[in-house]
């Protein structure tokens, strides 16, 4: 590698819920810098889990996100000319973020409603192990278990 890695950022707790996750969560739904809006869809999608499930959603909220995080991955790796899908374990850090992406883009491909709802949708269907985002955990998994045998090519 030429250069350093750069340092992590620390990421402060969100204020209302006291949670990393909520905070990188409202990060990823921001768009064009419009934080009170996605703060609002947040509130109203966490406000929906209580209302349906009778939980606290901030558990619903943790369990579903433990829930579509990957162990595995597969990762490309050049060898001797040819290209190899080698299986490798996710480290923390990735694990949440590609949990997170994938619950939301799972949120934003459902049909109508709007966006807090197919949200709050999501994360519930995630916490039940069922939805679009424990499918892509489930696809993700399966290809790294198809590409066992390139595991010893690991970095």
């Amino acid at each position: 590698m030429r250069r350093a890695k750069p340092e992590k950022r620390e990421i402060l707790p969100y204020m209302r819920y006291n949670s990393v996750h909520v905070q990188t969560m409202v990060q990823n739904v921001l768009k064009r810098g419009k934080k009170s809006v996605a703060v609002g869809l947040i509130y109203k999608a966490m406000d929906l889990i209580k209302e349906r499930t009778e939980k606290n959603p901030l558990d619903v909220f943790e369990t579903a996100l433990k829930n579509v995080s990957p162990v595995m991955e597969v990762r490309p790796r050049r060898v001797g000319g040819a290209t190899y899908q080698v299986p490798m374990e996710v480290s923390a850090d990735r694990r949440t973020t590609l949990a997170l992406r994938w619950i939301l883009s799972a949120a934003h491909d459902r049909a109508g409603k709007s966006f807090s709802e197919k949200l709050a949708s999501e994360l519930i269907d995630a916490f039940n192990e069922t939805g679009s985002a424990i499918r892509k955990r489930d696809e993700t998994h399966k290809m790294a278990e198809d590409n066992r045998a390139f595991s010893h090519y690991r970095v």
